[in-house]
């Protein structure tokens, strides 16, 4: 399903927001939504929604699905510096192309990245940072694979890998089961897919589903293990009343 040869192969791509993303010749897609904006996708698809969720909590752990550009954990790092908030943070990502993330010392982020600058290049070196307030790792390698073996457990997972016609296997009914066993009681997804197998593979999971409406960005979604009071639900009985032939994903349709 993977193609090493093509992984290299990338064209800087701008963004409707004025921020920089990448295209990747292997997945034959962006990296980010080029109409949504890369940094605005990132904040108002993930970090704001998670945030209002986990309002007040004082300890964070995010896994972040995939690292890629790294745009979700810089932009949840400018959040809360901008928010001025005392929240302690780790983040887990995982990712396979290490030679992208090498490169990133030298990719050209938006000004709101500047605070963060050692940061980024840490992290492209080392694959690690860690201070007072924040921790973060990169799991290099095959999400998974590196997934079922983390033994924190989660209170956000960032939901952001190639589509699921481009990369199914992470969004299959068995990934997610893997991603909620190491969720907490309340843990909250968010992801930009609100497609019917996306939904499915999630609801199957235990997952309460809601829709993350947010100016300038097309809906996204939102899952909680816990119901939620701050956005539009989903009713998932009446979606499959009504489209019986949906499916979720599932991994004996991509694996060998």
């Amino acid at each position: 399903m993977y193609n090493q040869k093509l992984r290299a192969q990338k064209e800087l791509v701008l963004s409707a927001d004025g921020t920089n993303t990448l295209f990747s010749k292997e997945f034959n897609e962006a990296y980010h939504s080029t109409n949504d904006g890369a940094l605005h996708e990132s904040l108002a698809k993930h970090v704001k929604p998670a945030f209002l969720v986990k309002k007040g909590v004082e300890h964070l752990t995010i896994l972040d699905i995939c690292f890629g550009l790294g745009y979700n954990t810089f932009t949840t790092l400018y959040y809360i510096q901008q928010n001025q908030l005392n929240t302690k943070v780790h983040i887990i990502s995982p990712e396979f192309d290490k030679e992208l993330i090498a490169s990133l010392a030298n990719f050209d982020y938006p000004p709101q990245f500047d605070n963060i600058g050692y940061i980024i290049k840490e992290l492209s070196k080392n694959f690690y940072y860690e201070d007072k307030q924040l921790k973060i790792e990169i799991l290099l390698g095959d999400a998974r694979e590196s997934v079922p073996k983390i033994k924190d457990k989660i209170d956000i997972i960032y939901q952001d890998a190639f589509s699921p016609k481009q990369n199914p296997l992470l969004w299959t009914k068995e990934f997610f089961a893997d991603i909620v066993k190491i969720s907490k009681e309340d843990t909250v997804l968010t992801t930009y897919s609100t497609a019917a197998s996306t939904r499915l593979g999630l609801y199957e999971n235990g997952f309460k589903l809601y829709l993350n409406r947010a100016d300038g960005i097309r809906t996204s979604l939102i899952a909680s293990l816990k119901e939620l009071d701050m956005f539009e639900p989903i009713d998932m009985e009446l979606k499959k009343r009504r489209n019986p032939t949906a499916k979720s994903l599932r991994d004996r349709d991509y694996l060998a």
